[in-house]
């Protein structure tokens, strides 16, 4: 959600600041700005992507060496030149990036407006600037504090003051930031993309940070204002694995990386034919008080947690429920200290599953967080987490992050019904070298993007389209609808095909697409019956089967796998399929209208 870069060395900051925004346009965005730091504080913003910003400074003369920079995704007040960040002080000596929301924001308003203040713009984010001049005496860090000790919310800031104008400060609180080290001073960031063509060492700051740079150094302190140490780390990815690699887009880039993306999260957990989680602490006793999991979580890693329901109930024989983050945190959840929680997240910040993991602590519950991106808020306040290693994914619609998602609710089911005494060598092994074959099924499943792609042709003009299927086919139905309908922009909704008679039948009419996933061989003939169904009613039916599944219907085949892992293949060519039904209708792929990469607000 939005983004922010700064930067402080010697280098002029202006082209840097454009550079890391160009970073960060997967999150989704509408406007974009920079303030370049000094004795007179220079802002430029405007509505529109980022190019509109880069042509009205082309021809500026730039040489400052300390800025901020931010791309907006609106939230108070419409994408307009005015809400654009930064955002500035009446006085003009002190100016804001802001990612998140300030809750208290209408109060605060209030109270500088009786105050005399004028406002500029809509925004929470201009509460800010207001109050970091209202709280200065000669001490811009303090004047730092004292603004933040006034706020209620998620965010986080970069800030710069002509007071201090070779200083740069920042501060997180529930939404990412990271500190990078580079070899001409330091750099700022709400994504380590950003930071990527300069260093590859960085630190995240910690919920409560305030940091203070300068070109000779910087500090942290927490938010009771004492100073702490926050350890460096290195990005361990290739920085070309942030850019298109040649690839028309990030997101058909990030398909095709699927087979080593899950190879990458498989190999280090697979250890002499056996599952070893050794970053799961859960003792033997503690795992036998467990009598019931909970999965919580968003959007494509909810339709991840949904296969991990099938396939943990099935090989641990616990029950499993599965909660959307947002229903989770306000239904008063019967979690207690028997209860293990399983929360999945690709940026470790979604807010609401982020929210929902604080209430399950609450209530005593075990954490174990699936996060993709290290050091993240979800993956610091677990008790343990699973790092999936997709590496970074840039296109908003998840493709290779829900695939590692989806093999590691493979490996806890497995590991957890092993630890159990759920399965015998036999089967355990057999699974293993199932899961072992994974990537050569997915790497074949990608073979079917011509097919795909020529099918695609059939179906442009198509207003609405609907999945169908049983169980773990059903689950997959979800985020295949997803998919469609995020970057195609096609209404699209998923059903378990035994609902259709329950009212959804009466939608389809001739030429309705119906996608119907059937990978599950113990009720294919009962999805096929619902294909029937629709077909009377002149629908035009796609299947995805296995191969070797005699189909009458247009179908896809997809690799043979045993049915717990069927998932993983299944879904391959129908995230082809949203990718080339965007493709021809001409959207933005890689940054789907009105939606962005990591949601950090309710």
């Amino acid at each position: 959600m939005c983004g922010i870069v700064g930067y402080i060395g010697t280098k002029p900051a202006a082209p840097l600041l454009l550079d890391g925004l160009s970073k960060l346009e997967y999150r989704g965005y509408d406007s974009a700005g920079i303030a370049l730091g000094g004795k007179t504080l220079c802002v430029y913003k405007s509505a529109g992507r980022l190019s509109v910003l880069e042509k009205a400074l082309y021809h500026e003369q730039l040489p400052q060496t300390v800025g901020i920079g931010h791309t907006r995704w609106a939230t108070h007040g419409a994408p307009t030149d005015k809400n654009a960040h930064p955002h500035v002080s009446s006085d003009g000596m002190f100016a804001v990036v802001h990612n998140g929301i300030v809750e208290n924001y209408t109060v605060l308003r209030q109270q500088l407006q009786h105050e005399g203040v004028t406002f500029a713009s809509q925004t929470d984010t201009e509460v800010m600037a207001h109050l970091l001049q209202k709280h200065y005496d000669g001490n811009v860090l303090a004047a730092v504090q004292r603004m933040v000790a006034d706020l209620t919310g998620a965010y986080a800031l970069g800030i710069v003051s002509s007071h201090a104008p070779d200083e740069l400060f920042a501060v997180r609180r529930a939404s990412p930031l990271v500190v990078g080290l580079c070899r001409h001073g330091y750099l700022l960031a709400s994504d380590i993309p950003a930071l990527l063509p300069y260093t590859r060492r960085f630190l995240s700051l910690c919920d409560g940070d305030i940091a203070h740079l300068t070109r000779d150094g910087f500090a942290v302190f927490d938010e009771n204002g004492n100073a702490v140490d926050r350890p460096v780390r290195e990005v361990t990815w290739n920085v070309d694995s942030a850019q298109k690699g040649g690839y028309d887009h990030f997101m058909l880039k990030e398909m095709m990386e699927q087979p080593e993306a899950v190879w990458a999260t498989l190999s280090p957990r697979i250890q002499n034919d056996r599952i070893v989680l050794d970053e799961f602490s859960l003792t033997d006793e503690q795992l036998s008080a467990i009598r019931r999991i909970h999965i919580v979580a968003c959007g494509s890693a909810y339709h991840a947690g949904v296969v991990g329901k099938y396939v943990i109930e099935e090989v641990t024989r616990l029950p499993v429920e599965v909660d959307l983050a947002s229903e989770f945190r306000y239904r008063n959840p019967l979690v207690s200290s028997s209860s293990l929680v399983i929360i999945i997240s690709q940026s470790g910040e979604t807010a609401d599953t982020l929210a929902a993991l604080r209430e399950a602590k609450a209530r005593g519950a075990r954490v174990l967080s699936v996060v993709n991106v290290v050091g993240s808020t979800i993956a610091n306040e677990s008790d343990d987490v699973l790092y999936t290693w997709a590496g970074p994914e840039i296109s908003v619609a998840t493709t290779k992050a829900y695939s590692t998602q989806l093999v590691m609710m493979y490996l806890i089911a497995l590991y957890l019904g092993q630890r159990l005494g759920r399965l015998d060598d036999d089967e355990y092994h057999a699974l293993i070298d199932e899961l072992k074959r994974l990537p050569d099924g997915i790497r074949k499943a990608l073979l079917a993007a011509p097919q795909v792609k020529q099918l695609a042709t059939r179906y442009t003009a198509l207003e609405h389209a609907y999945f169908i299927g049983r169980q773990l086919d059903y689950a997959v139905a979800l985020e295949a609808s997803l998919k469609l309908k995020e970057i195609s922009y096609i209404h699209s909704e998923a059903y378990a095909a035994g609902e259709l008679k329950h009212g959804t039948i009466s939608l389809i009419e001739d030429g309705t697409l119906v996608v119907a996933t059937a990978c599950c061989d113990r009720i294919r003939e009962k999805t096929f019956s619902n294909v029937q169904e629709v077909k009377a009613r002149g629908a035009e039916v796609l299947l995805v089967v296995p191969e070797g599944c005699e189909a009458t219907d247009t179908a896809i085949a997809v690799p043979s796998t045993h049915p717990l892992f069927a998932a993983s293949l299944e879904v391959i060519p129908l995230q082809l399929l949203g990718y080339s039904l965007a493709l021809l209708r001409g959207c933005d792929i890689d940054n789907p209208r009105n939606l962005a990469k990591s949601v950090t607000v309710e």
